[in-house]
């Protein structure tokens, strides 16, 4: 396999590149290949000629995206449409990271998400990722377009500065008291696993929509907890609603994602959140 992963530098990519390492890959990151640079992805592609790529670049700055939906669907849909395009050109298999955040509009949902249920986004960025979603599909029928969901690793985001845990964990050293939403259940996600899947996804033909999350869920301020709780770390902490949280865009209240399809074609299951989240606090602390 020859493959190319766009997005480098990123968290995700970070553990991508790491289980892509055993291929003949060739990584870029978005100062180096932009998405919306339809031509030089088309230039790239065609010199490299790869079998595969894995886009994991997208634009995730989700309460900014409300006040710049262009930027947000110019990543998110339009270079994706660019991407797709070019793939199927080349002869490549398209690998395309979206997001739980597909979902939304079910508000009295429990029951976790299937690949086939229709979507319905509440937010400019959810609704940008689910146009790339329909690009991937119609562009480049060899694709499989992965949802995942609240991810945090080792190598952090960068648009974020950070991810939740490292949030936390800087919040609870400060010794201030912490509001933390309680009512947006969803399943956060270790890089590692979810990299880890979908490398072992890519070398199937299972072509389509996939969920790959860690197993389990939570809310944020259960999540918030936990990391608390195997740090050994007492942080006075409140629970409070997304009402009185206020943040510009609209998230899920219910966004878990279940993985059917990962278990009809084989493919082992993923760790709890919580064993999930204690690998990688382990290796923080090792680094």
């Amino acid at each position: 396999m020859r493959v190319v992963l766009l997005g480098a530098g990123g968290q995700l990519a970070h553990d991508l590149l790491n289980e892509l390492s055993k291929f003949d890959t060739h990584s870029f990151a978005r100062t180096e290949l932009d998405l919306a640079d339809a031509d030089a992805l088309d230039q790239k592609l065609s010199e490299i000629r790869p079998t595969h790529v894995v886009n994991a670049a997208a634009y995730n700055l989700v309460d900014q995206a409300e006040s710049e939906p262009e930027s947000a669907f110019a990543v998110n849909a339009f270079g994706v449409r660019n991407l797709a395009r070019t793939c199927q050109k080349v002869g490549a298999r398209l690998l395309h990271f979206s997001t739980d955040y597909v979902f939304g509009q079910q508000l009295d949902r429990e029951s976790p998400y299937t690949e086939d249920d229709l979507p319905g986004p509440v937010s400019v960025y959810g609704l940008s990722k689910l146009t790339g979603e329909h690009f991937v599909r119609f562009e480049c029928p060899r694709s499989f377009v992965v949802r995942t969901c609240g991810l945090y690793g080792v190598k952090g985001s960068r648009g974020k500065g950070g991810n939740f845990v490292e949030t936390m964990i800087r919040l609870a050293d400060s010794g201030k008291p912490l509001t933390i939403v309680n009512d947006q259940r969803c399943t956060p996600s270790f890089t590692a696993d979810v990299a880890n899947t979908a490398v072992r996804l890519l070398e199937t033909d299972a072509f389509g929509i996939h969920h790959v999350v860690d197993n389990g869920s939570c809310t944020w301020f259960e999540f918030a907890s936990e990391i608390f709780r195997q740090l050994g770390k007492q942080v006075d902490c409140k629970p409070i609603t997304s009402e009185q949280f206020n943040a510009k865009a609209r998230r899920p209240a219910f966004s878990v994602l279940g993985m059917a399809k990962l278990k009809a074609i084989g493919l082992p299951p993923t760790p709890e959140w919580q064993e999930a989240l204690g690998r990688y606090l382990e290796v923080r602390k090792q680094r």
